[in-house]
């Protein structure tokens, strides 16, 4: 059995300068900046490794979910900050709206739930259950 202190995961970037900036001055987290990538400190005491890949290619599904308190108005911040939200239809009636908004919570299909990238084109989101 594996004894472990502590577990993080982590993700690749292309540009560590612009992740940098990113995660701290749009997002506000606070960062470690190590010689070979970036801790980020995420919300409730867990953290998540962002290192420079040169081949980097954006991962094709959510590698990051934000839980809010509001959505539109963590919308409405984000968008201030030059946040551009992603717009899905998967089928069966489930698509976001103008927003970018997958209203789960009004169709009881879970939580609402908005995507958006990073500067790397890695896909993360915002959850209001």
């Amino acid at each position: 059995m594996l004894i472990a202190h502590t577990a993080f995961s982590g993700f690749s970037v292309k540009d560590l300068e612009a992740t940098k900036q990113f995660y701290t001055e749009v997002l506000g987290l606070k960062i470690v900046d190590e010689t070979m990538g970036l801790h980020l400190q995420l919300p409730g005491e867990g953290t998540v490794f962002a290192y420079q890949k040169d081949d980097h290619e954006p991962a094709a599904f959510t590698i990051l979910n934000f839980v809010v308190a509001d959505i539109d108005e963590a919308i409405s911040q984000l968008t201030a900050q030059k946040v551009t939200f992603e717009h899905y239809d998967m089928g069966n009636g489930a698509k976001t709206d103008a927003k970018g908004v997958m209203r789960g919570r009004a169709a009881n299909m879970g939580p609402d739930i908005a995507w958006f990238k990073d500067p790397s084109g890695n896909i993360l989101s915002i959850i209001q259950n």
